[in-house]
């Protein structure tokens, strides 16, 4: 019996947490939705499994390094890159190199669209600093309005890095949600004929166009906002990769290798951060919901907008358009064009809702640099 007790000491189930266990079960959850409702698969899977780690009695895996010769865990290492502020940036890197700004440059008015989307991440950030969460951790949380995961977790690791796990689960969730949660409120503030609206064609845009506009923003944006320089400058210089037809093979590299091991490593860094005794808290429900909020609030700012302005302009904007004003690029422009068809079948939103689309990805990189620079 001695050596029974002996034995089962050296193994890990002794030190087993009954928050442990039930983060295993917030970990099936998450895999379930990425594994049998394909909700953000890429993303999903790497966090569960990070989090299931984090919830294992292991060693070796996350310490830091002890004494001037000590070696800390692989994931002590591989973490710094969300610390270090790596990792978010190169991701913006993909998601340029990915992302044709030709819809944005065609019809600039949909930039409006994207910025009346920031309306979610303002009104969230109020509402978490009277729930009692410092400006810092309101910041945080109101840009998960903008559904931009690695915008979320480079804001939340500067100003409120005690949050990054809930925060990053909540923007992450939240995004795989999109054709859930945005049609209701999408057909709940559009009439049956606002729906049907058609808009022109898009005009075809040069080569040239592309490249002075991502230069432009690029000077722009870094000027009114140094903070957001890194996310901004990533991201045009991923687009100027696409645009310029001379790195083909660098472009390529942006648009597979080098965004799909960072959104490994990114994904395992921000589950392993998500430890029953620092998840398993009241504040962890409240971002949550907060979020919600956010993303609510942004999506019905964003088809607000399109109304309004069409109360002022001649040609008129289908107003399903304003809720792809969240940079959860290119699945809430996939929503506005799934939500046009139901209503008219021979509608095609897709490219129009691009626009602002990515008018959100700028104006979610801006509103963190705004932050940033408020409060860090």
């Amino acid at each position: 019996m001695e050596a029974a007790n002996e034995l089962f000491a050296l193994t890990a189930f002794p030190h087993l947490t009954w928050q442990m266990v039930v983060m295993w079960a917030v970990v099936l959850v998450l895999l379930y939705l990425a594994v049998f409702k394909n909700f953000e698969p890429l993303l999903l899977v790497p966090i569960a499994f990070g989090a299931l780690l984090a919830n294992l009695p292991t060693e070796g895996l996350v310490n830091a390094p002890v004494g001037a010769d000590g070696v800390g865990g692989l994931f002590h290492y591989i973490s710094m890159g969300i610390h270090l502020e790596i990792f978010p940036p190169l991701i913006f890197l993909g998601v340029g190199a990915l992302t044709d700004f030709g819809p944005l440059i065609a019809n600039p008015r949909t930039l409006l669209l994207g910025a009346a989307a920031q309306f979610g991440v303002f009104g969230t950030y109020l509402g978490a600093v009277l729930l009692g969460f410092s400006p810092d951790q309101a910041a945080s949380i109101g840009i998960i309005g903008g559904a931009d995961g690695p915008t979320s977790i480079f804001l939340a690791n500067k100003l409120a890095p005690e949050l990054l796990a809930p925060i990053a689960v909540a923007a992450y969730s939240y995004m795989a949600l999109v054709p859930l949660l945005q049609p209701p409120i999408m057909r709940a503030l559009t009439s049956e004929s606002e729906r049907r609206i058609r808009m022109e064609s898009l005009r075809k845009v040069s080569r040239t166009e592309k490249l002075v506009f991502g230069l432009i923003v690029t000077v722009t944006v870094i000027l009114l906002v140094p903070a957001a320089a890194a996310l901004i400058g990533m991201l045009m210089l991923g687009n100027f990769l696409r645009e310029c037809g001379v790195t083909e093979r660098l472009s390529k590299a942006a648009q597979n290798e080098v965004i799909n091991a960072v959104t490994i490593f990114l994904g395992t860094s921000v589950g392993i951060t998500m430890t029953g005794e620092r998840f398993l808290q009241m504040e962890t429900l409240m971002i949550l919901g907060l979020g919600v909020v956010a993303f609510g609030v942004a999506t019905a700012s964003g088809v607000l907008m399109a109304k309004g302005m069409n109360l002022v302009s001649r040609q008129k904007i289908n107003p399903l358009i304003g809720s792809a004003g969240v940079s959860a690029v290119p699945m809430a422009a996939r929503v506005s064009q799934v939500e046009g068809q139901r209503a008219d079948p021979q509608n095609f939103l897709l490219m129009h809702a691009m626009g602002p689309n990515v008018a959100g990805v700028i104006g979610t990189a801006v509103v963190a640099g705004y932050f940033i620079a408020m409060l860090g």
